[in-house]
């Protein structure tokens, strides 16, 4: 099996780019980690990025920015959009009811356990109302105010009210990772017996660890006849990690946000989730991965967060490789210092060579090919070395590899790739 690879060769910092297109060969690795029986059969992508994503500090979408943000989403096959919190503002309510009745796909409304919250999020005419109470000592005291019994009484209220008014319910005992067990499991099984369609199991302050969260997804499995999903937080960086840990032990569906974004350190990232699931565990998401890279753009301006050169996935360095080892393996065979089974293709993204301090001749090489150059191997050569010194005084443009180039008089090819030399 072949494939054609899109490698783009460019200089760091403000040069344009250049794409090759080469034919490369396609190889599968299923040896080493990859080789362990999938632990996941299924997986569900709950996309929270217009509710918690917008709760990250500073951002604040506009109504367009949500409808076109949601229609973005559906048109990529998300299984579920949390469009909101109704009851927040009259401008919240309008954009949850807009995107209830013009997008194509399940939508959620966030209320607290509250009467007049669910009531708002039943009349924006969301599917499905996603109500939360919180469980551990901490917020029951210094947050909700209520006790362990008032709990359990107003989860059970607001399940009721959703399922009479014939709406889904999805219930979050909140905090979940920092509350009591016994309690956890308390009222679970009360907001059950009432007939509630989906319990969220959140990590809210970020401090689970896969296998604890695993661990605790498995009881919530054992004591609710309920679908589960899970919800985590990235602050010790194990968002990602705790989603999938999630999916191992038995949960349907994991809520994510576009680039990771939300409170504090944000939730789990929806190219990271989905692509690991697509490439490592081989599951069929029912996403289509090639719209990412667009999205990812998309969401971070519209939020005003930037997104991390090193992020995985849509970070611009995600599939870039600069050192000579690395660029030369990638330039014979993309596969050798890259997953192999996600490619930039993929996600909608390009790869690149990037030519610095760390470059070597065959990127150099490869480069100067691309621009019109036809180098000797003595010529490559001189011209590595250049650009590493060029690169230790600062950025290395596409300027300055041509003048480089012809500095160190490497001749340009014709048409038919022969040297054309100068006297």
């Amino acid at each position: 099996m072949t494939r054609v690879n899109s490698v783009q060769i460019h200089c760091r910092s403000a040069c344009s780019i250049r794409r090759i297109r080469r034919l490369g060969r396609r190889i599968e690795f299923f040896e080493g980690t990859l080789t362990s029986a999938p632990e996941i059969d299924d997986v569900r992508i709950f996309d929270t990025t217009l509710r918690d994503g917008e709760q990250t500090p500073g951002t604040s979408f506009t109504q367009t920015e949500k409808r076109q943000t949601a229609t973005a989403l559906a048109e990529m096959g998300v299984d579920v959009i949390e469009a909101g919190f109704p009851a927040v503002s009259d401008d919240e309510f309008a954009a949850v009811a807009e995107i209830a009745e013009t997008v194509d796909t399940e939508i959620v409304g966030l209320a607290r356990v509250v009467e007049e919250d669910v009531t708002a999020a039943l009349e924006a005419g969301v599917d499905t109302v996603h109500v939360f109470c919180s469980t551990s000592e901490v917020q029951l005291a210094d947050s909700m105010h209520a006790s362990r019994e008032e709990a359990i009484e107003r989860s059970v209220d607001a399940v009721r009210q959703v399922r009479e008014a014939g709406a889904d319910v999805m219930f979050s005992p909140m905090d979940a990772t920092r509350t009591a067990e016994s309690f956890l499991i308390d009222v679970i099984e009360a907001v059950d017996a009432v007939g509630v369609d989906w319990v969220n199991v959140p990590d809210t302050c970020g401090v689970a660890t896969p296998r604890r969260f695993g661990r605790l997804v498995e009881t919530v499995c054992d004591h609710t006849d309920a679908r589960v999903d899970v919800h985590t937080h990235d602050d010790f960086g194990m968002a990602t990690a705790n989603a999938l840990a999630g999916f191992e032990a038995g949960a349907d569906q994991a809520q994510v946000s576009v680039n990771g974004i939300g409170e504090r350190a944000g939730n789990a990232a929806l190219e990271e989730v989905v692509m690991a699931a697509e490439g490592v565990y081989g599951v069929d998401t029912g996403i289509d991965t090639t719209r990412i890279a667009g999205l990812s753009a998309r969401i971070e301006r519209a939020s005003d967060v930037t997104v991390p050169g090193n992020k995985p996935v849509v970070g611009d360095n995600a599939f870039s490789h600069e050192s000579g080892i690395h660029a030369a393996g990638v330039i014979e065979n993309s596969d050798t210092f890259e997953p192999g089974v996600v490619t930039p293709e993929m996600v909608g993204a390009d790869r690149q060579i990037v030519l610095g301090k760390h470059a070597g001749r065959h990127a150099v090489r490869e480069r100067l090919r691309e621009a019109g150059f036809a180098p000797t191997d003595a010529e490559t050569a001189t011209v590595t070395q250049r650009v590493k010194e060029r690169a230790d005084e600062g950025r290395v443009t596409e300027t300055d590899l041509t003048e480089i180039a012809a500095a160190a008089g490497v001749g340009r090819a014709d048409g038919t790739g022969e040297s054309v030399r100068g006297e």
